[in-house]
């Protein structure tokens, strides 16, 4: 899986002035330089998530199966010395013979990593909704904001941005179990 660059805040400016125009408004305003981000990543046993109703692993148990596609997210000069990112995670997710009803919430999270030790964590619901004849949809987190301390030594590239699935104990042995 390949991870996209984490931050997208302008397009290439090309010859056309109105197209110049319009990007200008998207960058660091004069003798200013736009703030390094930190890069996404995941946690492999955590992008993927397959819930059963009850404890069984047996496909007519299925209710959904999910993967994370793509983080996303940018970064802006944050007040006294800290840097604002905001991320967005899209999930595509299959509906399982067992799930009743149209809608679901996935369980996610996002975490800062500070030389590979978690700084914080945070838990988000991320609702999912199938159309009628819908197996298969792609859902979207509300944007999620990070505040991150840095400093001239620091920058927020020195930190990392963890997302994933917020797996149940059982669901990860069951993960290991099945990969061996």
């Amino acid at each position: 899986m390949t991870i996209r660059p984490f931050l997208r805040r302008c397009f290439p400016l090309v010859a056309l002035a109105p197209l110049a125009l319009t990007a200008a408004s998207c960058g660091p305003g004069v003798n200013q330089f736009a703030p390094v981000c930190p890069v996404p990543g995941l946690v492999k046993p955590l992008a993927e998530m397959a819930r059963y109703r009850g404890a069984s692993r047996d496909v007519r148990d299925l209710e959904v199966r999910a993967r994370i596609v793509d983080i996303a997210g940018t970064c802006k000069p944050g007040r006294d010395g800290t840097v604002l990112a905001a991320v967005r995670i899209v999930a595509e997710v299959s509906r399982g013979p067992a799930l009743s009803g149209s809608q679901y919430t996935l369980p996610m999270f996002v975490a800062v990593t500070d030389s590979g030790d978690v700084r914080d964590k945070s838990l988000y619901s991320v609702p999912v909704e199938f159309e009628r004849g819908q197996e298969r949809v792609r859902a979207a987190s509300a944007e999620i904001e990070l505040e991150l301390p840095v400093s001239a030594t620091k920058t927020a590239a020195a930190y990392g941005i963890v997302a994933g699935f917020q797996l149940t104990p059982d669901e990860v042995a069951a993960y290991r179990r099945d990969r061996r």
